[in-house]
């Protein structure tokens, strides 16, 4: 079983991913970025939305594919 990761934890771990040259981290557009150029909503606020919606979602879990899906190869 993974161990728990706590919001705080998984933040770091995107924030981490952002600053990676090799991962590909590239902010979407969101209609709730009001806030943000463009409407561009930056990769780990996109992230961290989704696991404070989804209280099911394993962090340490969900983290972990993403980093695999987000490789550059």
């Amino acid at each position: 079983m993974t161990p728990f990761m706590t919001l705080d934890e998984a933040k770091e771990k995107l924030l981490a991913l952002e600053a990676d040259p090799t991962m590909n981290t590239a902010g979407r557009y969101s209609p709730l970025a009001t806030a943000q150029p463009g409407g561009t909503m930056p990769f780990s606020e996109i992230h961290l939305t989704y696991l404070m919606k989804n209280k099911s979602v394993n962090p340490a879990h969900y983290l972990s594919n993403l980093e695999l899906m987000i490789k550059i190869r």
